[in-house]
This record gives structure tokens, C-alpha cells and sequence, in this order.
């Protein structure tokens, strides 16, 4: 569990993010969606510690992140899983090389137990006989699997995931998202995804905040989404009139209005 209170972090005189307070709860696929410029990129920055936040508090399952001494904070990122937007893959090193990376890095473990344990986490994102191609040799959806692999293979209890569907089609990104999702839930981690991806908020979206203007605007589950009165979110969200007549027509399913005779009305 992640707890964040009353966060604020600014750059001069710009404050990007304004008194942002949320709950991440384990088990859960946590979204951060916005448009560019949101603020949900430096969020996800101050929660990981790659920026400090100017004021507010950090809690990773009670524990203060914001105050923590250097050593506890080393302690708690080898429990920090990270998909990052690019895969950021080792282009030098072959796929088993790059997974055993972080294990090399925090354990002390043999080498055989380092064996075994990449074969497990690649077995569990399906790929096989990979092992010893390089980054290059492999397709997009292969390497952002390889890049899940890297990030739970040393068993984190919070996974962060930056735009893990850029660059992909529509069918790799669904089999990415559920990826993601089925390791949350079978590791009962904290996963917090920061997506522009509204297929993703749709399918996986557990627990969404919806950021603008470096303020939390709206927050909520994938099921509430659709029947969100938030303007802002609205806009953001059915920006497009496809989108559009999709929430109007689920709207109307909910209240047993569909045309067309469907749910008993004409």
C-alpha cells in the first residue's frame, strides 16, 4: 500500500503538482491518467524518489518515504519493481542477461539460483527459448514482456509502470495489460501505471486518478468512469464523437433505454 498526502512539488515558480493526496491499495491496478503537462509524470517521480517533493508525505505500507535516511531508501527500492516506457533494455545484452540485471545488482544469490529464478519470471510472462537473443532480435510486445520480467524478478511489492503500451498495436497492448494485471494480482503487489491509454482504463483500470492541472480532478474505478459528471474528465476521456456516442450508449444500457429494442424498449 502507498499512501500519499497533501503532495506538492514545484520547479521556480510553477507548481506542477498541488496537493495531491491518494491511496494505493495492493492488489490493484492504480492508473494516472491526463493530458501532457498534467503533472502525472512528476508524481510518479516524487513517488519513486527520482524528484523530492516540496511538501506532503509518502507512505510505503506506513513507513515514510519522504523522511527516510538514504540506507532505508536503498532498503526500499530493491521492493520497487519499474516498467519503463522505452522497455530500457540493455541493447548489448542478451534477454537473460538483461532479466538477471537486477538480481546481479541486490543479491547474492549463485549463479544457478539466478538461473532458475529468470527462467521462472520468463516462463511466467510466456516466452521461451529467448534467453540468449538480444534486444534487437526480439519484437515490441517481446521486449516490454522481458522488461515485466526484469521488473518482478525480485519478488517487488510495488510495481511502476511508465506508458507500458507506447509503441504498441492495439491487440499487444491488450496482452501487455492483462500481463500487467494478472502479475498484480497473483503477487498481490501495489501496481501504479502511468497511461495515456484509454483501452487500458477501460480494461484494468481498478483505481484511476484522473490529474489536471496538477491537481487530482476526479478519482474512481473503470466502472464509475462512464458516469462521471466531471467535465474536465469528460473532455479528456470521450474527446473524440465515437467515444462520445460509446458513453451515451452505455448510458442508456444502464438505464434500460437502448434503442432499437434491446433490454425490452423500442
Amino acid at each position: 500500500m502507498i499512501e500519499i498526502k497533501d503532495l506538492r512539488k514545484g520547479f521556480g515558480d510553477k507548481l506542477v503538482i498541488n496537493g495531491v493526496s491518494a491511496l494505493m491499495e495492493p492488489g490493484k491496478a492504480n492508473l494516472i491518467i491526463g493530458a501532457s503537462g498534467s503533472g502525472k509524470t512528476v508524481f510518479m517521480k516524487c513517488l519513486v524518489g527520482l524528484f523530492e517533493p516540496d511538501s506532503g508525505e509518502i507512505l510505503y505500507s506506513g513507513r515514510s518515504f519522504t523522511s527516510m535516511e538514504l540506507e532505508e531508501r536503498k532498503e526500499l527500492r530493491q521492493q520497487i519493481g519499474m516498467l519503463f516506457q522505452g522497455s530500457a533494455l540493455f541493447d548489448s545484452q542478451t534477454v537473460e542477461k538483461n532479466v538477471m540485471f537486477p538480481l546481479n545488482m541486490f543479491t547474492r544469490m549463485t549463479y544457478s539460483e539466478k538461473l532458475k529464478r529468470v527462467n521462472e519470471v520468463l516462463d511466467r510472462v510466456n516466452l521461451k527459448d529467448v534467453n540468449k537473443k538480444f534486444p534487437a532480435e526480439i519484437s515490441g510486445g517481446m521486449k516490454k514482456r522481458v522488461g515485466i520480467a526484469r521488473a518482478i524478478v525480485l519478488n517487488p511489492k510495488y510495481l511502476f509502470c511508465d506508458e507500458p503500451n507506447s509503441g504498441l498495436d492495439p491487440q499487444t497492448s491488450l496482452v501487455i495489460d492483462k500481463l500487467i494485471y494478472e502479475v498484480t494480482k497473483e503477487f498481490n503487489m501495489t501496481t501504479i501505471i502511468n497511461t495515456h491509454d484509454m483501452n487500458s482504463v477501460m480494461e484494468i483500470g481498478d483505481h484511476i486518478i484522473y490529474m489536471h492541472q496538477g491537481e487530482k480532478e476526479w478519482e474512481g474505478s473503470n466502472k464509475e468512469i462512464i458516469y462521471s459528471k466531471s467535465k474536465k474528465l469528460n473532455d479528456f476521456i470521450f474527446a473524440s464523437e465515437f467515444l462520445q456516442d460509446v458513453k451515451e450508449m452505455r448510458m442508456l444500457e444502464a438505464e434500460g433505454k437502448m434503442p432499437n429494442g434491446k433490454n425490452g424498449h423500442k
